[in-house]
């Protein structure tokens, strides 16, 4: 699979929607997590992320203006011992609860589909980092409708074992604009993760679409000791 640049597939889509990329340092020595969120209406727009503990959570910018939290008030990272999640909506504490239960990432998941916003029936995307040992591995997965079909859920999962430095695998939910919006299709790309947290957050911020944007979040975490740092940059107006 081709690596691609981060930036230019970044800048070449107006609305990837929400979107993960997650991987390894050109070093080799941190786990890395990318996650946003973008809006095209109001309410998607008045949304910041907040730090919340070891974890993120989503909260409106402005609390008068929140229509409907249903889908866009959830937390997008929880962690879970040596398990970082990482998702789109509300899963992230499906799959945690999965794991207080014995369950894999996979199995947790089985108890939910897609969003249920219809016509665009967004994607459920979400993401599993394991760092123990010294060792780092993770998996990404989409729970998507069948081509718009909301009777039908696809699912697809991936499991990335030792991977490469240098290159994190990116899954966003749309494949571009559009009215209803297309599902993401295909396996995740493979883009070049570059520079130290400051330099790869400004990269990713700097890449998005600037209407569309509204929240970033980047976290390093050291494979040899699980400490991590994270980022936050959120589209204040």
């Amino acid at each position: 699979m081709e690596v691609k640049e981060l930036s230019r597939e970044l800048k070449n889509n107006e609305y990837p929607g929400r979107g993960i990329i997650i991987g390894k340092s050109q070093d080799s020595k941190y786990a890395i997590a990318v996650y946003w969120i973008m809006g095209r209406s109001e309410n998607s727009r008045n949304r910041i992320f907040v730090e919340d503990g070891d974890g993120l959570k989503t909260q409106a910018f402005d609390p008068s203006k929140l229509v409907d939290p249903s889908l866009i008030i959830y937390s997008p990272v929880r962690v879970y011992k040596n398990k970082t999640i990482v998702t789109n909506g509300d899963q992230t504490d499906t799959i945690y609860e999965g794991y207080e239960k014995g369950k894999t990432f996979e199995q947790a998941l089985e108890e939910r589909e897609f969003e249920p916003d219809s016509p665009n029936f967004t994607p459920r995307i979400s993401s599993e980092m394991n760092i123990e040992n010294g060792k780092y591995n993770f998996r990404l997965s989409i729970l998507k409708s069948d081509n718009g079909d909301d009777s039908c859920c696809n699912r697809y999962s991936f499991y990335y074992d030792n991977p490469k430095a240098g290159i994190g695998r990116y899954i966003h939910t749309y494949m571009q604009n559009g009215n209803p919006l297309p599902s993401f299709e295909g396996e995740p790309e493979a883009l070049a993760l570059n520079g130290n947290i400051d330099e790869l957050t400004n990269e990713v911020w700097n890449s998005l679409n600037e209407s569309n944007k509204v929240s970033l979040f980047v976290r390093f975490i050291e494979i040899a000791t699980g400490k991590f740092e994270t980022r936050i940059v959120n589209n204040l107006k």
